[in-house]
């Protein structure tokens, strides 16, 4: 696809939209509650606000500027500012985007099946799945993560804008809608507000370094960070889209998703006195017990899990975009072929996750944190020192320059990839102490 053939977003609203359905997902309902109960509860909390703002939103920057400025999804990008050595490392962002999604459609796939559950029941909470009845079921989990993977291909081949512009304009105000009506039935259960309350008091003491990098990749991971999806959307925007705004915009929207998202989850599961470190399956193992409580929980359970469905979904197409894309831009396969070519290999590759669950909260903190803080790494690395000096501050500022601006430039080139790169190394001398 040449740079004058490819499609962009029709209007400002359409990309801030659009981004923010990237960005908010199950990263931010379903990974958030449970990160946040298992690496230091509110003091994770207060940090992960404090990176999204001065690592992940600036790195949202970069990635957007290369992918504007290439054109091109991550193999033609990093070709673009390393030559042809950069191809490879496009191969190895595409490559995470593909087994970070073979879990992540096994999620939404639990998600859809929920929603599908309950509706066709009769949104009876005591219907509603639980865990056993869904991602313990392999098979039957292999059948609705395949109908996810269709789904998205079939967004995905209508387009930018009769695709992912549209479903993201209808699914992101609704979602806003029902997860605020969500956090009002949970705050009106009985003692949920001094749960929450004493929940919110953040004992930072309670960090320890594996939480800081948890902080940081939930970060990045929530906001689809990681030198692919934002990389390919940015190649998207049009000429005269206001780079710093749409980023803080979709950084805040975002974070506020995953706030909101905490405030109807937490102060639901402590008032109920259920387990907020049960991991990577919180929410579909508390589902049930949350609708049977609440106030019509009938309807509010099914528009929860619609909502959530939705919002994963969008997160879903922006992964397979990526996958897309590589094959269209950089093999100059036809659009439809690509997208029979990813179908029929990520139905492959989820299969592990789908009949063996367990190892999807492995598999995420590896690819869903480390591989990710990597990726946007090599990207801001790629856009100040891979290209022409000026261009990241002619794709991100456009002419105008001052001090603020140019401190900004310094503190994106130099410190946020030299702390991915500590918080990288970190991680992986704490995990090596523990395998010793």
């Amino acid at each position: 696809m040449t740079i004058s053939a490819r499609e962009l977003f029709s209007s400002r609203i359409a990309t801030t939209l659009t981004m923010i359905g990237v960005a908010v997902g199950l990263g931010n309902v379903w990974r958030f509650p449970y990160m946040m109960g298992q690496y230091g509860g509110s003091a994770f909390l207060v940090v992960y606000i404090v990176f999204v703002l001065i690592f992940a939103i600036p790195a949202v920057t970069a990635e957007w500027s290369l992918g504007r400025h290439a054109r091109h999804g991550p193999i033609g990008a990093m070709q673009h500012a390393f030559g042809p050595f950069g191809r490879w490392i496009g191969y190895l962002l595409v490559l995470t985007v593909f087994i970070a999604n073979s879990y992540y459609v096994v999620i939404v796939g639990n998600v859809a099946f929920s929603a599908f559950f309950a509706i066709s029941s009769g949104f009876t909470p005591a219907t509603i799945p639980s865990y056993e009845a869904g991602l313990g079921n392999g098979v039957l989990q292999a059948l609705v993560s395949l109908f996810v993977i269709v789904a998205a291909l079939w967004v995905i081949h209508r387009g930018i804008s009769k695709g992912i512009e549209h479903i993201s304009k209808l699914f992101v105000p609704l979602f806003g809608i029902m997860i605020i009506t969500l956090i009002v039935m949970a705050l009106r259960l009985p003692g949920a507000m001094t749960a929450l309350s004493e929940f919110l008091r953040p004992d930072f003491s309670q960090l320890t370094p594996i939480s800081l990098f948890a902080a940081l990749g939930q970060a990045f991971f929530s906001l689809s960070l990681g030198g692919t999806f934002y990389l390919v959307y940015g190649s998207y925007l049009r000429d005269d889209a206001d780079i710093p705004r749409t980023a803080l915009a979709t950084g805040l929207g975002d974070a506020s998703a995953a706030l909101l998202a905490a405030l109807f989850i937490v102060p639901t599961v402590l008032a109920l006195g259920l387990n907020m470190q049960a991991g990577p399956m919180l929410i579909f193992e508390t589902l049930p017990r949350m609708f049977s409580e609440i106030p019509a929980g009938r309807v509010i359970g099914a528009a929860f899990l619609i909502g959530l469905w939705m919002m994963a979904f969008l997160s879903t197409v922006a992964a397979f975009q990526v996958i897309v894309a590589a094959l269209t831009d950089s093999f100059k396969v036809s659009l439809t072929k690509a997208a029979l070519i990813v179908g029929g290999c990520e139905a492959l590759l989820m299969l592990p996750s789908a009949l063996n669950p367990e190892i999807i909260g492995t598999l995420d903190l590896i690819f869903g944190s480390g591989m990710q803080m990597l990726g946007s790494a090599l990207t801001i690395i790629a856009l100040f020192w891979g290209c022409d000096k000026a261009v990241a501050a002619t794709q991100i500022f456009g002419a105008k320059t001052d001090s603020i601006r140019h401190l900004y430039l310094v503190w994106l080139r130099w410190i946020v990839p030299a702390v991915l790169g500590v918080m990288l190394v970190l991680y992986i001398a704490d995990s090596m102490r523990g395998m010793l």
